[in-house]
C-alpha cells in the first residue's frame, strides 16, 4: 500500500535541509499540570489521566464527540447555480468517507477525532493512497507519538514514531505535511500546536476530584469525622503513643462510629469542618461550572443545574450548535477538504465534504411540519421538498411552486410604482353559422309565406269594400 506521495519521506526530508520540533507548551504531551510554583513536589499536581476522572469532565468531552461522531458525511458539489448538491456514490472519493480505515467506521472515526484534539489539542490523520494518488484509509494518530517539523524554508514535517494499528512498524519516520491532516484546537503558544480544554479546566477539575475523595474518604469512616483527645492535664509521651494507637484501633475503620470510653477528664474534638461550614456543594457546582465554560457546553446538558424552563427544543439546540459545536465541525470539514484534495476546483468541478447537521438540529414534529407548510406557503419550496425532508417518497405534479394571482414583481412594487396592467382587447365577433334547410323544410316556409300573402291581400280587399265614413 502506498502512504506518501510519490516522493518518499527521506527524499522529502534531504531537500528539506535542517528540520527543528515545534514549541509544546500546553501542547500534546500529557504533562504534569502544577497549579502553582512547587506543586509537583508537594504532590499537588494534576494528571491528565486524573482529570479525565472527572464526571464532568467526562460528559463534556463524550457529548462534544458523540453529537459530532454522529453527523453523516457527505461529498457534495457545486453546480453552475451555486447550489450545493450531494454527490452520486460512484465517486473515487466515497469509500474514505463511508469506511475511513479498516478498524473503524464513520461513526467511531470521527468520535476518535474530536476526542483526539480535545484530550490533546491535536488530531492527527494519515493518509493511504492508492496508485491513482487518490486518498484511501485515513489513520488517526497518536499525538503523543507525532511531533511537527519546521525546516529552515518555512515547510512543515511531522516525526512519526511507532503506532502499529496504524501500520508504522518504524520509529522516527518522517513526513510532509501533505500526508498528514492536522486539524487542532485553538494555539496558544506556536501555530502548529493546539491547546486542549484541560489545560484550562485542570484547577477546577482537580479541586472537584479532591473534594470527591475527601467526600468518600469522610463516608468511608462512616460519615465520621476526623479529631483529637483533649487531656485536663499533662501527660507523657508514651501515654498519648498508647492512647492514640488504641483510639485508631478501636474507633476507626470498620469500628468507626463505636462507643468510645473516656476517663480522666478527656475529650473528644471533630476537626473537620462539616459540608455546611465548607460550602462543599457550592464549591463542587463551581468547579463543574468552570468546567462547562471551558468546553463552551451549556451546563444543563451535563446535568449541572436546571435546564431552561421554556420549551423550545430548536432554539436550546442552535445556541449549543453555535456556541460549541460550529467551529470543531467547520474545522473538520475544511481539513477534510484540504486532506482529500478536493479544495481546489478539478476539471471545474468543485467538491467538498459537509457534516449533515439534520442528525443534530431536529425540530419536534409539530414545528418541523408548520416550517415546512410555511415554506410551501411561501413558494421558497415546492411540496415534494417538504416530503423529502420527512422522508416521503414525491407525488405526481408536487414539484410546482405555487403563486397567488395577485402578488406583483419585486421590481414593480418597488417605491410604489406599480406598472398598470394593458387593458384588455375584445375578441372579434364571430357570427354563428347559418343551418342548412331541407328541402323539405323549404317548401313548408314556401307554404306559410303564400298564406301570409293570401291574408294580406284579403285585408286589404276588404277595406276596399267599406264605404267611406261622413261628416253630419
Amino acid at each position: 500500500m502506498a502512504w506518501f506521495g510519490r516522493r518518499t519521506a527521506v527524499q522529502e526530508t534531504k531537500a528539506a535541509g535542517t528540520l527543528s520540533p515545534v514549541d509544546n507548551r500546553g501542547g500534546w504531551w500529557p504533562i504534569i499540570r502544577e497549579a502553582f510554583a512547587g506543586a509537583w513536589q508537594r504532590n499537588h499536581e494534576v494528571r491528565q489521566e486524573d482529570l479525565l476522572s472527572s464526571p464532568i469532565v467526562y460528559a463534556c468531552m463524550t457529548l462534544i464527540a458523540n453529537d459530532i461522531g454522529k453527523l453523516r458525511s457527505r461529498l457534495v458539489e457545486k453546480d453552475a447555480e451555486g447550489i450545493w448538491n450531494e454527490v452520486e456514490a460512484n465517486s473515487p472519493f466515497w469509500p474514505v468517507l463511508r469506511r475511513p480505515n479498516r478498524y473503524q467506521n464513520q461513526i467511531q472515526f470521527k468520535q476518535w477525532w474530536v476526542m483526539s484534539k480535545l484530550r490533546h489539542g491535536n488530531a492527527y490523520a494519515l493518509k493511504q493512497r492508492d496508485q491513482r494518488g487518490i486518498v484511501t484509509a485515513l489513520y488517526i494518530l497518536d499525538p503523543c507519538r507525532v511531533t511537527p517539523l519546521v525546516s529552515d524554508d518555512g515547510s512543515v514535517y511531522y516525526q512519526l514514531n511507532q503506532d502499529n494499528l496504524s501500520g508504522i512498524r518504524e520509529t522516527g519516520i518522517t513526513v510532509p505535511a501533505s500526508e498528514i491532516i492536522h486539524d487542532r484546537m485553538n494555539c496558544l503558544y506556536h501555530p502548529l500546536v493546539g491547546v486542549s480544554p484541560l489545560y484550562a479546566a485542570a484547577i477546577a477539575a482537580g479541586i472537584g476530584i479532591k473534594i470527591q475523595k475527601n467526600t468518600l474518604t469522610f463516608f468511608g469512616n462512616n460519615s465520621n469525622p476526623g479529631g483529637i483527645l483533649i487531656a485536663p492535664g499533662s501527660i507523657s509521651k508514651d501515654n498519648a503513643t498508647a492512647i492514640k494507637e488504641q483510639w485508631q484501633t478501636g474507633y476507626t475503620g470498620d469500628n468507626a462510629g463505636k462507643v468510645a470510653v473516656l476517663g480522666d477528664g478527656m475529650k473528644f474534638e471533630a476537626l473537620r469542618s462539616s459540608a455546611v461550614d465548607s460550602q462543599l456543594i457550592e464549591t463542587l457546582r463551581w468547579s463543574d461550572e468552570r468546567i462547562c465554560s471551558v468546553f463552551h457546553v451549556p451546563a444543563y446538558k451535563v446535568g449541572v443545574g436546571q435546564a431552561p424552563s421554556y420549551n423550545n427544543v430548536e432554539a436550546l439546540d442552535q445556541g449549543y450548535y453555535a456556541n460549541c459545536l460550529q467551529s470543531p465541525i467547520e474545522e473538520m470539514e475544511a481539513c477534510m477538504d484540504e486532506g482529500l484534495g478536493l479544495e481546489s476546483p478539478k476539471e471545474g468541478r468543485q467538491m467538498g465534504v459537509e457534516l449533515d447537521l439534520d442528525g443534530l438540529l431536529r425540530m419536534d414534529s409539530k414545528t418541523q411540519m408548520e416550517t415546512l407548510a410555511a415554506g410551501v406557503r411561501g413558494s421558497l419550496l415546492t411540496i415534494n421538498n417538504g416530503r423529502k425532508q420527512l422522508n416521503k417518497p414525491p407525488l405526481k405534479g408536487g414539484d410546482t411552486v405555487y403563486m397567488q394571482m395577485q402578488d406583483m414583481p419585486l421590481d414593480q412594487v418597488r417605491n410604489n410604482k406599480i406598472v398598470e396592467a394593458p387593458a384588455p382587447v375584445a375578441a372579434p365577433a364571430i357570427e354563428p353559422p347559418v343551418p342548412e334547410i331541407s328541402d323539405e323544410d323549404k317548401a313548408l316556409i314556401a307554404e306559410a309565406r303564400a298564406i301570409v300573402a293570401t291574408h294580406k291581400a284579403i285585408t286589404a280587399m276588404r277595406k276596399a269594400a267599406q264605404p267611406e265614413a261622413t261628416n253630419v
